[in-house]
């Protein structure tokens, strides 16, 4: 009875979130007045390390769901459909969003030791704690060592980091995983 509530179609936790994604994308944006969210509106939803270590706690979830362009929106929903569908083929629904939720809060906090001028958005840290944790379970199901999987994670953790990317997110994503 479980494996089928697992790949029921009546409630696709992947789909939920994306579009939770463009619909504050979109929010984002109109308060912008264009498709290049403004830095006073990613004070205010996203992850502002200064606000956050004063009080505004609740944007280290807010941030999971700020997008600063439509590139950004656009990767992150590429990503999010690919390892999140996986993921709904192995994980109870609680046992999802638990780990799109602890994987983006783990990078959010660990993101803080940039330091308080730090800007933060996007929902890749979750993203990337759904990929560690479908790489984990499918290396564990079939037998293999898990070193393979850390190699091939921190190889895609590598090619993440890039101009404007929160490495330190990936890496917390990644390393609640493990």
């Amino acid at each position: 009875m479980k494996i089928m509530f697992k790949s029921s179609k009546k409630f696709m936790p992947t789909y939920m979130l994306m579009a939770l994604n463009i619909a504050v994308y979109a929010y984002t944006s109109a308060l912008s007045g264009n498709l290049l969210t403004d830095d006073s509106v990613l004070r205010i939803y996203g992850q502002y390390n200064l606000r956050v270590l004063n009080g505004a706690y609740w944007q280290l979830f807010t941030s999971m769901f700020v997008h600063a362009n439509i590139m950004h929106i656009l990767g992150n929903m590429f990503f999010l459909l690919i390892f999140g569908l996986r993921a709904e083929e192995i994980f109870s629904i609680g046992e999802y969003f638990l780990i799109y939720f602890l994987s983006g809060l783990a990078g959010n906090l660990l993101t803080l030791l940039f330091g308080p001028n730090m800007i933060s958005a996007g929902a890749s840290g979750a993203i990337f704690g759904l990929f560690g944790a479908c790489t984990i379970y499918f290396r564990r199901a079939i037998g293999q060592s898990i070193m393979s999987a850390l190699f091939y994670a921190f190889f895609l953790l590598m090619i993440s980091a890039g101009p404007n990317v929160n490495f330190l997110a990936h890496f917390a994503a990644w390393l609640l995983d493990y």
